[in-house]
């Protein structure tokens, strides 16, 4: 069955900050602190979709969640009118105010896990809201999300939306950041590929394992899929103690391609073989692997190497791996890319974006990006406002330049007015995509 991968991006929200709320998260401890541009660094997300469009793939967005999160701050004990909660919170904890404006839930990678109705029981396209339960700021996401979502899968015949797993430390779920699903062609049945960091109930040193296996074996049963071709593998304890947090920061595959650091997984031959011995008859695996003597670890999760989109072209005979700028930037990454497209193995060109706004936070491209391999049946069955073409990219923008600030720092939460000034632009976005329901 023919089917396409279609990208819905998160549309980055106009209290895009550095909060420096997650830990384990490099970038975002860096630049805690910062002065943040969110009218940039939602331009720049455009921008990207539209290079996307460009490049004749099938480009969707999803909006902003509401922020500041009040019921977040009512359920924190800060009451009154909307002006009291902000300059209340602000004054006693501003770090739960963080908490309630974080923008974080642009990084679409983590808003939920898809598999595509040519691998689940029932034949539907399904998505299960990702908990988020290890951080604070993200899991207070999942209720808007799972509305978002429900929104555009709305088709029951088509699509099965499923709430959030329990949030319990033993269910943590981090969402298709730590999920690649692997196939001979988009629309053939395919390999999902889940990988955890931790058992249920077991502790770890260092920076949180955010994904358990119970999560992921809970989405496989969920999902409706086959065990014999859901492979559960370790992410490397190493890979996350040197700021892996996800798995995609070490990681990304599309068709039959798995592109990966050499310290990405505890067993990489266990995980390679597990691959292909779930693939036999469906597809032949094609490894590419980084080794760390090329690309440290370290050079590997500075320059987002891995947090890039792996994509499949209309006109290309050989993948394109879209990596941040920051990864040409970079000598260890830059040189691997130029030496891996010159060979003739399955990716063939890297293109550079320019995302450094949400970079500066900990995402790069495929953070940004959460990936639906649908059948155009399901296409048409989704909500066609949240489908891009340039004319809404450019609506878009003009909202975007005329509601965002260039400029926002830590203390303007404080605020009251901005709440206001958040509220409005999600409103024009929402108008723009015909998704008032959600206001």
């Amino acid at each position: 069955m023919t089917a396409f991968e279609v990208n819905f991006d998160g549309l980055i929200g106009p209290s895009h900050n550095y909060g420096g709320l997650s830990d384990g998260n490099l970038a975002s401890a860096t630049h805690a602190g910062a002065v943040s541009n969110p009218r940039e660094a939602a331009l720049q997300g455009l921008e990207k979709m539209r290079r996307m469009i460009q490049a004749g793939l099938i480009q969707g967005v999803l909006p902003p969640l509401p922020r500041p999160n009040f019921d977040f701050l009512v359920s924190a004990g800060f009451t009154g009118s909307d002006a009291q909660i902000i300059e209340s919170a602000a004054r006693s904890a501003p770090h739960l105010l963080k908490t309630a404006y974080s923008a974080s839930n642009m990084w679409t990678a983590n808003a939920a896990t898809v598999s595509p109705s040519a691998d689940t029981g029932d034949g539907r396209l399904h998505l299960t809201t990702a908990n988020l339960s290890t951080m604070l700021h993200r899991s207070i996401e999942h209720p808007d999300t799972t509305a978002t979502l429900i929104s555009v899968f709305d088709d029951e015949d088509c699509f099965a939306v499923h709430s959030a797993l329990p949030m319990h430390p033993d269910f943590a779920d981090e969402g298709a950041a730590n999920h690649v699903r692997l196939s001979a062609e988009h629309g053939a049945a395919g390999v999902e590929l889940f990988v955890f960091g931790r058992l249920a109930g077991e502790s770890t040193t260092g920076f949180p394992a955010r994904q358990s296996r119970l999560a992921s074996e809970s989405i496989v049963r969920g999902h409706g899929l086959d065990f014999q071709r859901a492979i559960l593998a370790r992410q490397s304890a190493a890979a996350i103690n040197a700021g892996a947090f996800h798995n995609d920061v070490v990681c990304v595959g599309a068709l039959d391609t798995l592109f990966f650091h050499e310290m990405a997984f505890e067993d990489t031959d266990g995980v390679l073989g597990s691959i292909r011995q779930a693939a036999d008859g469906l597809f032949e695996l094609k490894a590419v692997m980084v080794p760390r003597a090329e690309v440290p670890i370290e050079d590997a999760i500075r320059s987002y190497l891995f947090n890039s989109q792996l994509l499949k072209t209309p006109g290309d005979d050989r993948l394109v791996l879209v990596a941040p700028i920051e990864t040409q930037e970079m000598d260890s990454t830059r040189l691997f890319c130029e030496q891996m497209v010159s060979g003739n193995g399955p990716i063939g060109r890297v293109e550079y974006v320019d995302v450094r706004q949400s970079m500066r936070n900990g995402g790069g491209p495929a953070c940004l990006r959460l990936r639906v391999v649908m059948t155009e049946s399901e296409i048409d069955a989704c909500h066609q406002g949240v489908l891009l073409d340039d004319e809404v990219i450019d609506e878009l923008q003009d909202v975007v330049r005329a509601s965002y600030r260039d400029r926002l720092a830590p203390s303007d939460l404080a605020d009251p007015k901005f709440a206001d000034e958040c509220r409005a632009a999600r409103e024009q976005i929402l108008g723009v995509l015909d998704l008032e329901s959600l206001a």
